[in-house]
């Protein structure tokens, strides 16, 4: 399941959610990303992260990552939950819960999910600081971990 949406969400409820879609769950593996109270380069204090995105357009590319992982991981569900508009601090920004028989399938597959989540998906982020604001550029770094 996927939802890209403003409201803060539950990460014990979304665990729960997944875990009653099979019997057959040997393995539950989860990240979650929350807005940090700096930027890394400045070490500026934050206000708050704004994120941007394109309905239609970022749905659709988060559908894609997710076929992609079940093609390549043998996964009984997944469930991404993406927030966009005004992000407080220290609240959860993104949520990625992958079910499997095995460990490493869904170790795997959570750790494609949010590194393509972070190069792929049309999500832009804004920080804003008490005097200023600018967008986050894309890292190399993450750039060399989904080739």
């Amino acid at each position: 399941m996927i939802f890209i949406q403003k409201e803060k969400f539950s990460i014990h409820e979304s665990i729960q959610n997944i875990k009653t879609k099979s019997n057959d769950i040997g393995a539950l593996v989860t990240f979650v990303g929350y807005v940090r109270d700096f930027n890394d380069e400045s070490r500026k204090s934050l206000d708050h992260l704004y994120i941007e995105y394109y309905e239609a357009m970022t749905k659709k590319a988060i559908e894609e990552i997710d076929k992609e992982a079940h093609r390549r991981w043998e996964l009984i569900s997944t469930n991404i939950i993406h927030r966009v508009g005004i992000i407080p601090l220290n609240d959860p920004i993104v949520l990625i819960a992958v079910a499997s028989k095995h460990r490493d399938n869904a170790f795997e597959a959570c750790r494609f999910i949010i590194d393509y989540l972070k190069t792929e998906a049309p999500l832009w982020k804004k920080e804003i600081s008490e005097n200023k604001s600018s967008w986050v550029e894309q890292k190399e770094s993450d750039l060399v971990k989904v080739k």
